[in-house]
C-alpha cells in the first residue's frame, strides 16, 4: 500500500510511520532524511541541494522530486511505501502524482495545544536521530537513546514560540492539501483527541480505518 502521512509537526507522523514500517514492511520515507543522506554521501543531487541550503535557502521541488523518485524506484519500494511529512504543498503533491500514485493519505487530527504539549516534550537522540517523548514514549534511561547509547535533546524548534510560529506555517502551506485529498476521495481522518495516547493504540486506530 502506498501511503502518505499528512497532519500538523507534532502530530505523531514519523512516530506512526516507523510503527507500521515494523509491521507491514513498507519503508517510512522522509524527503528530510533523503535529503541528508545524499548530501552526506556527496551524491550529484546531494551537490545540488547543498549550494541551496548553504545559501539559507529552500532545495526546489524538483531536486526533491528526483530523490524521491530515486527512492521509490528501489526494491524495498515495490511492495509499497509511506511518505512521512510529503508532499508539504499541493504543488508537491501535483509533482507527486507525476512519479507514482497515492492509495491513501492518513491526516492525523490533532488539536493546537496537544501539538505543542508534544512537541516542547519531544526528545531527540543526537547520534541516530530516535525521537522520544519524556511523557508518552520514554527512553528506558533518562537522557539516553534505547537504540545507541546517544545523548537526547531537546532541539530548538520543539520550543513552545518556534511551535506556533511552525502551525501558522503548516495551516498556510500544508492544510489546503486536506481539501485537495478530500475531492479526490483518498483522504482518511484519524483524530487524536489527549496527549498521552500510546502510539500503538493510534497505530491501531490507522490500520483500522484503513481496513487492514
Amino acid at each position: 500500500m502506498k501511503l502518505v502521512f499528512l497532519g500538523p509537526p507534532g502530530s505523531g507522523k514519523g512516530t506512526y510511520a516507523s510503527r507500521m514500517e515494523k509491521k507491514f514492511g513498507w519503508p517510512q520515507i522522509s524527503t528530510g532524511d533523503l535529503l541528508r543522506a545524499a548530501v552526506k554521501n556527496g551524491t550529484e543531487l546531494g551537490k545540488e541541494a547543498v549550494s541551496y541550503m548553504n545559501k539559507g535557502e529552500l532545495v526546489p521541488n524538483k531536486i526533491v522530486i528526483k530523490l524521491l523518485k530515486e527512492r521509490l524506484s528501489q526494491e524495498d519500494c515495490q511492495g509499497g511505501f509511506i511518505l512521512d511529512g510529503f508532499p508539504r504543498s499541493i504543488e508537491q503533491a501535483r509533482e507527486l502524482e507525476s512519479i507514482t500514485n497515492i492509495d491513501y493519505v492518513i491526516n492525523l487530527v490533532v488539536p493546537e495545544e496537544i501539538v505543542i504539549y508534544r512537541q516542547s516534550t519531544r526528545r531527540v537522540c543526537r547520534e541516530c536521530g530516535t525521537i522520544y517523548n519524556i511523557v508518552s514514549v520514554k527512553p528506558k534511561v533518562e537522557g539516553i537513546c534505547d537504540k545507541c547509547g546517544g545523548e537526547l535533546y531537546q532541539r530548538e524548534d520543539a520550543k513552545e514560540e518556534v511551535i506556533k510560529k511552525r502551525l501558522v506555517v503548516y495551516q498556510e502551506q500544508t492544510a489546503p492539501l486536506i481539501e485537495y485529498y478530500k475531492e479526490k476521495t483518498i483522504l482518511k481522518d484519524v483524530e487524536c483527541n489527549q496527549a498521552d495516547v500510546p502510539p500503538e493504540v493510534m497505530l491501531n486506530k490507522i490500520i483500522e480505518t484503513l481496513g487492514l
